[in-house]
């Protein structure tokens, strides 16, 4: 996903970031336009604008609102980025700069904030995370927690902020989790028939089981001692981080830990649920190697960028 140092958007088999945003235009514009600058900025008045970062955070985005201006009016409006994606900002710091004529700046200026401050936001909270979890060893996650439709993104601008990418949908990743259990009928069961369908389509994807208690940590090594050529590669470990009772401090991460220690390294673990701010660091110290938040992506809060325009008319 690096190219030169650079993080590329990940790879989708479907997802085409133009077709993405031609909808996105579609939707703002209807089949009538920008009616208001229509009727008010005349078609010679130009604008130029500053994008400013009104908090410190991570910058994710500027390919995306690059794009945007380049659709609507790639050669009426010039643009100009001082800071690139993955960028750290401080308040007041200057994103980018844009000139060019006045409707299409107001033609492409709200969608262009718009994926550029969720992004940040997205971003800033991931990089946020993973410095709570410095000298762990343990990586952040994604989830499939996203915005229908902006999923690609999301996880562009988790691997921006220093995340990890977890699957990208249901098909790059066989993830058993307690429906796909409770409908095979039993751990045993769900993981035999994940690997008799990989074997069968002549597939090789990584397998992941969710677990929620010892019991079931057991049945998963019972398995994998059975079938040492199981496609199985890591065990989800799930809802093992409480917080505690009322009035008391932090969260209960001991169920955790001793599910990483009887795994014992013979399979790739990982830590979901109740997964925050306040938790993340306890959740590093077990030992477990990965950590999932669906925060990162399903309720994140977007970093405030303003652009602030000037035109030439009188």
């Amino acid at each position: 996903m690096a190219e030169n140092g650079r993080v590329s958007i990940p790879d989708h088999p479907t997802f085409e970031l133009d077709g993405l945003i031609r909808s996105c235009l579609s939707e703002d514009l209807g089949d009538r336009g920008d009616i208001t600058s229509l009727a008010t900025v005349g078609d010679s008045v130009t604008a130029s604008g500053v994008f400013v970062a009104k908090e410190g955070g991570v910058v994710a985005g500027v390919e995306v609102a690059e794009r945007v201006f380049a659709m609507v009016d790639d050669a009426g409006v010039s643009r100009s980025w001082s800071v690139k994606d993955g960028g750290r900002v401080e308040r007041g710091d200057v994103i980018g700069t844009i000139e060019g004529k006045a409707r299409s700046v107001l033609k492409a200026e709200r969608l262009a904030l718009n994926f550029m401050q969720r992004m940040s936001g997205v971003a800033t909270l991931t990089s946020t995370m993973r410095d709570k979890l410095f000298g762990s060893g343990a990586k952040i996650l994604d989830t499939r927690k996203t915005v229908p439709g902006l999923r690609v993104l999301d996880k562009w601008a988790v691997l921006l902020g220093g995340g990890t990418s977890h699957r990208i949908g249901l098909y790059d990743m066989m993830m058993i989790k307690d429906n796909h259990i409770a409908a095979a009928g039993g751990i045993e069961e769900a993981l035999r028939a994940a690997d008799s369908y990989l074997s069968e389509q002549g597939l090789s994807v990584p397998v992941e089981v969710e677990v929620e208690t010892l019991d079931q940590v057991d049945q998963v090594l019972t398995y994998l001692r059975a079938n040492p050529k199981t496609f199985l590669t890591r065990v989800m470990l799930d809802n093992m981080v409480v917080r505690r009772a009322e009035g008391g401090d932090g969260y209960d991460t001991s169920l955790l830990e001793k599910s990483v220690a009887k795994i014992e390294g013979k399979l790739e673990t990982e830590a979901s649920g109740n997964i925050n701010l306040d938790s993340v660091e306890a959740v590093g110290r077990t030992g477990v190697q990965f950590i999932s938040s669906g925060a990162l992506t399903h309720s994140v809060r977007a970093l405030d960028i303003s652009l602030k325009l000037k035109t030439n008319a009188a």
